[in-house]
This record gives C-alpha cells, sequence and structure tokens, in this order.
C-alpha cells in the first residue's frame, strides 16, 4: 500500500504470478488496507460500471458522516482515476491526482469518505469495480464539475469527454463551497478517529497499538 500526496489514498500495485495458464493475483488483502488506514474497510455494497472509452465518470462524494470510502480497481480495460481532495480546510484543498488503473498492472486504489472520485475511459471499453464503505444513498450524493478549470484536472488530450446530465450540470468547486455542499476538514478528520477507534473496539490486540488513522 502506497500513500499519494492526498492524506486519505492509498494505490496498491499487487505482485501477479504468471505461467503458462495465465496469471493470479490478490486484487485486494483486507490485512494490509487495515494496517495502512487503522481500521477496516466494512463492505456494504459492490458496485460494478462498463463504460465505453471517452466516458467520463465523476468528481462524485458523499456527505460525511457517513461518507463512502471507496476501493477501486480496473478489471477489464483502462481509466484514468483521479482523487480530489474537496474537505473544506484542508491543507491541500482542490489537489489533485490521478493513477492509472488497468487491466495489466491491476493497481487498486484506496479513496476514503470526503474525498472526490472520478475516472475516464481510455480503452474502448472499461469494467471499474468498486468496494464501498457504504450503500449508494441519493440524498447525501453530490458531485463537481470534472472539467472546472480551476480544478485543472489534467485530463488526457485525444479522448472526448462523455458525461452524463447529472455530472454535466455538476457545480464547480467553489460554486459547491460557496454552497456548503463540500465535507469539512474536521468533521472527516473526526470521523477518521471514530473509525480507528471503533477497529480497536473490536480488536482487543489492537487496543495497545494506537495505529493514527489518517493525517490530515
Amino acid at each position: 500500500m502506497e500513500p499519494l500526496s492526498i492524506d486519505g489514498t492509498w494505490c496498491h500495485t499487487p505482485r501477479i504470478h504468471a505461467d503458462p495458464r495465465g496469471s493470479f493475483l490478490e486484487s485486494y488483502r483486507a490485512a494490509d488496507l487495515e494496517e495502512s488506514l487503522g481500521h477496516r474497510l466494512d463492505l456494504a455494497q459492490v458496485n460494478c460500471s462498463v463504460s465505453r472509452r471517452g466516458v467520463l465518470r465523476g468528481i462524485h462524494f458523499a456527505d460525511v458522516p457517513p461518507g463512502q470510502a471507496k476501493y477501486v480497481t480496473c478489471v477489464s480495460g483502462a481509466v484514468l482515476d483521479v482523487v480530489v481532495d474537496i474537505r473544506a480546510g484542508s491543507p491541500t484543498f482542490g489537489r489533485w491526482e490521478s493513477v492509472l488503473l488497468d487491466d495489466e498492472s491491476r493497481r487498486g486504489l484506496y479513496v476514503a469518505e470526503g474525498l472526490g472520485h472520478g475516472f475516464l475511459t481510455l480503452s474502448e471499453q472499461a469494467t471499474v469495480v468498486y468496494l464501498c464503505s457504504q450503500p449508494f444513498a441519493p440524498a447525501r450524493e453530490h458531485g463537481i464539475h470534472p472539467l472546472d478549470p480551476d480544478l485543472g484536472i489534467d485530463w488526457p488530450a485525444g479522448v472526448e469527454p462523455i458525461l452524463s446530465d447529472k455530472d454535466a450540470a455538476a457545480p464547480t468547486l467553489k460554486e459547491a463551497l460557496d454552497a456548503g455542499l463540500l465535507p469539512d476538514h474536521g468533521a472527516c478528520a473526526a470521523h477518521y478517529d471514530d473509525l480507528a477507534a471503533s477497529g480497536r473496539d473490536r480488536d482487543p490486540a489492537a487496543r495497545g497499538r494506537g495505529r493514527a488513522a489518517p493525517s490530515l
């Protein structure tokens, strides 16, 4: 698990074992993620999206608490996956980072609650699977326009973005901030602390270890 520049994001690059039959890998290990986070990812829902080239999904986020943490993999094809720090008051507010997820490297990306997430499909078709900590709740779901010029995400040239009507009508980052839609940095920090504390309560052996939750 490699931490990225935005607190609350980790990239997992698995070891791929190949032989004449094909290949095998462990795309997700709960223990490895828990060691990095300081708490478990409670699996509430698994989503699967199939997108054609150019489809741009995001930037999506949910109210915190409880938010919705995600562990994202691309099981077929290739996408440019993007995380945006939209936590109002965060020292890295407005920063974004991208990771190529594809069916060759088999990377996985963990996105903590309170962060914005989206991806652009680079291959002719791509299948993306998300492990989610909370079920979909429409009333708590929001979006930021992925082409917001002030956000300045460096989407690859030569791929014409295809947005849903909802994503195309999403506010800019500034509009969402002014409207009070964005997760609060302090509320996210408190939520991460609560998750770490609940993890220690469930695991008596961890109570003395005191591993820190993601720093903010």
